[in-house]
């Protein structure tokens, strides 16, 4: 069974989070550590459904609890240090005589914590506080988030991107262009071909045009690679298998069936999904990190809008034979 490629990006963006506060000085630990409790607090409300407030960002510097849901009584304290004394002495701090009736969760932020859930703890105020299952760290994380549905581990995974980002390793590319375009020129298609040159043109007009307006930014910012991925095509041709014009007519395909879906915007980011969504499924798929295959489609899908092959083009436009 392949693993889902958003979980592999889960997976390796939290550990990045880790290795940063294990490396990070002194210096920059208290920012660091601030911006770990903001980030688990949102991470929990979509993961298990709380509604976690962080308490430090209303009183200063409270003892034992970092993120509180009053709704769900549930109290969470977040720390890079997971050892029995600091759990236990979160346990016995007097606030907590103020959440008797409270759940008390311990996420470790950096250390492995699958020891310490082996132990017993001093919990002098009763509150609920399972060690087995209420100390969190990397690994018990992502085993819940594996157990959860593909649609729901994409919703994690567009947090996650967001809240970490990510760096795509540019050295990379070409590679992983050939990946994704080895994976569609595989795709089977009635369509005849249509003999179509590749052209380049007036980006801005064409993008006016078409009343393109969120889509702008994304254009603007990978037509750069218009030549790269004319070298790329270049090479699969010169060969003699014809991929560039099965990649062209499969993204030609989707914005066909999507055209008059919506608003053009809508169009482009509808097309961008489905090239996703149909090498993902391919079961031709070289597995590469997932954001760096959304670029890879940002790319392609730009480039088919810089060869004329998806939206409309302007009346008596004009344009050069590349």
């Amino acid at each position: 069974m392949n693993r889902n490629p958003y979980f592999d990006y889960i997976d390796e963006r939290l550990h990045v989070l880790a290795r940063r506060i294990e490396t990070r000085g002194k210096l920059n630990m208290l920012d660091l550590h601030l911006h770990s409790e903001n980030f688990y607090m949102h991470f929990f409300n979509l993961l298990y459904g709380y509604q976690l407030e962080n308490l430090n960002s209303k009183m200063q510097n409270v003892e034992a609890i970092d993120l509180i849901d009053h709704t769900n009584k549930v109290i969470i304290q977040v720390s890079a240090t997971c050892t029995k004394q600091k759990i236990e002495s979160a346990l016995t701090k007097q606030i907590l005589n103020n959440y008797k009736n409270y759940a008390f969760k311990f996420i470790s932020i950096s250390k492995d914590a699958s020891n310490i859930r082996k132990n017993t703890f001093k919990n002098p105020f009763s509150l609920t506080f399972m060690p087995s299952s209420d100390v969190f760290d990397i690994t018990s994380l992502l085993n819940d988030i594996l157990s959860k549905k593909a649609e729901v581990i994409k919703v994690i995974y567009k947090f996650i991107k967001d809240e970490l980002g990510g760096e795509v390793d540019v050295v990379r590319l070409d590679s992983n262009l050939a990946s994704v375009i080895n994976t569609l020129s595989k795709e089977k298609w009635d369509e005849t071909n249509e003999g179509e040159s590749i052209n380049s043109f007036e980006i801005e007009r064409k993008i006016t045009h078409n009343e393109l307006k969120d889509s702008k930014e994304i254009i603007d910012e990978y037509c750069v690679f218009y030549k790269k991925v004319d070298e790329k095509y270049s090479e699969f041709d010169t060969l003699g298998v014809n991929k560039s014009s099965s990649v062209l007519r499969s993204i030609r395909k989707e914005y066909r069936n999507l055209k008059n879906s919506g608003t053009p915007d809508f169009v482009f980011q509808s097309v961008v999904e489905k090239v996703k969504e149909k090498i993902l499924e391919s079961p031709n798929f070289e597995r590469i990190p997932i954001d760096e295959l959304e670029l890879c489609v940002d790319i392609l899908v730009v480039d088919a809008f810089i060869r004329c092959k998806i939206f409309e083009n302007p009346q008596n436009y004009n344009y050069a034979t590349s």
